[in-house]
């Protein structure tokens, strides 16, 4: 069941597991419009009382590149609802009645962190790396949603750093449940998945609003509060500057 055929993802419920499929060539990379709408499906899938768990996962080359740049490059103006959208969809994943399963692969980057940072269990594929290069590019990367992956001090020195971690050690430091082959990736979350369908879904959901409300702070406000320094830093004296290293991929210079 597609019920998204024009967006760059899409979502089909089995046996109360339902699934959602980016897959947005070449990067996974969502645009203004995506991020809304990705926001939305998860809601939707959330509320519907035959769904008692969701899987997040990907095709192509990675998970998720995060922001489509080059849109943000052609219409500036565009990066308070970006941002909108990145904070609805972190939120919808983090808020959902059900539990969320990211399994990843590849490259986990801006949005991708964000999405399997608020995920309730994270799976990886060996080629899954989990990175925060936006310092060098003059923008906030997603701490908030790092620090629910790895320890405090990690994440200062990947986001310092820019410095990847690998599936390897992400699975050392607990960020993720299992490291599987690339092959085995879906069937492994959904071996989980099932397991969890299994439950009574009225048990379920209790038990995720109930770690929900005993999480050490708010991790909504948290992340709002890292979201204006990425405003701040895109609006910037040398903004110009700031764009342009973000398309072009290379440190920025000021």
């Amino acid at each position: 069941m597609n019920e998204h055929a024009k967006t760059p993802f899409s979502t089909k419920v089995e046996n109360g597991i339902a699934e959602l499929v980016i897959e947005h060539p070449p990067v996974n990379a969502l645009n203004c419009a995506g991020w809304h709408a990705l926001a939305s499906a998860i809601d939707t899938l959330s509320a519907k009382p035959d769904v008692r768990v969701i899987v997040v996962r990907a095709e192509g080359k990675g998970f998720c590149a995060g922001v489509d740049i080059k849109e943000l490059a052609a219409h500036p103006a565009l990066i308070a609802s970006v941002n909108a959208g990145n904070y609805a969809t972190f939120r919808a994943v983090h808020r959902s009645a059900v539990p969320v399963i990211a399994a990843v692969h590849g490259f986990v980057l801006g949005g991708g962190i964000g999405i399997a940072g608020a995920a309730d269990i994270v799976l990886a594929s060996e080629c899954a790396t989990f990175g925060v290069p936006e310092v060098d590019r003059g923008a906030m990367g997603g701490g908030a949603h790092l620090q629910r992956l790895f320890p405090v001090q990690k994440v200062r020195h990947m986001y310092f750093t820019g410095e990847p971690v690998d599936a390897r050690e992400a699975w050392r430091l607990g960020a993720v449940e299992q490291v599987v082959p690339r092959d085995q990736l879906r069937e492994s979350a959904l071996v989980i998945a099932r397991k969890i369908a299994a439950k009574s879904p009225v048990m379920i959901r209790l038990a995720k609003e109930a770690l929900n409300g005993v999480e050490d702070g708010d991790l909504e406000s948290k992340y709002r509060w890292e979201q204006g320094f990425t405003l701040e830093a895109y609006l910037a004296a040398d903004s110009g500057e700031t764009r342009s290293a973000f398309v072009e991929k290379r440190k920025v210079q000021f």
